[in-house]
């Protein structure tokens, strides 16, 4: 009897477990291996192409910068941009100051010249200036170009706040201004000097 029980029970088992398996094991949807490939003309598979992410650069086409950089592969914008901004803040302060010396290291010859012709000016009028920047000047990357073989031009969009203090025979006055402007600077990138020169500035909307 008790050897007919236990061929009953391991009958059932048996039954069930062949009924988890068929649930279980079956697959439901359709898998990743069941999408179809498609076919060229020759009925074999074609593989996709594969799908790349090309790399932007904010505020200046990308070629530029990739002309700059093959030529100089240390050229960093960062870099490059903190220290337009440090240019920026001392060419102003020498211009206002009549700081020719100072002017000659960072300027091209005939910004230079454009710049000592105004200083002439105010001097001949007999009136002096100083400016403080009431906040750091904001720079930002507007061009880059390489023209040539190897003479890097890079265009920088500045805004800046300052206080203008000037005296002239009429008296003092205190004028606070902001302005926005575009300069060109550049640099042969061959050169073991590290320096750019201001060579150009433009008005810029603000």
């Amino acid at each position: 009897m008790q050897v007919l029980e236990l061929i009953i029970f391991a009958g059932l088992a048996a039954i069930v477990l062949y009924q988890l398996y068929s649930v279980l094991g079956r697959r439901v949807g359709r898998q990743p291996e069941d999408q179809q490939q498609p076919a060229a003309a020759n009925g074999r598979p074609v593989r996709a192409p594969d799908q790349t992410v090309q790399p932007v650069e904010e505020g200046v086409a990308l070629t530029g910068l990739a002309a700059v950089r093959s030529l100089d592969p240390s050229f960093d914008v960062s870099r490059f941009l903190g220290g337009a901004k440090s240019a920026y803040e001392m060419i102003v302060k020498a211009f206002a100051d009549g700081d020719r010396q100072t002017l000659r290291n960072l300027l091209a010859p005939q910004v230079m010249a454009s710049f000592d012709t105004a200083i002439a000016q105010r001097e001949a009028e007999g009136r002096s200036e100083t400016v403080e920047f009431l906040h750091s000047p904001r720079a930002d990357l507007e061009k880059a170009e390489v023209t040539g073989s190897d003479l890097a031009r890079l265009t920088v969009r500045f805004l800046a706040e300052f206080r203008n203090r000037s005296k002239g025979p009429e008296g003092e006055a205190v004028d606070d201004r902001r302005t926005a402007e575009l300069w060109t600077f550049e640099r042969n990138l061959k050169s073991r000097d590290p320096n750019w020169m201001l060579v150009h500035v433009d008005a810029a909307e603000a």
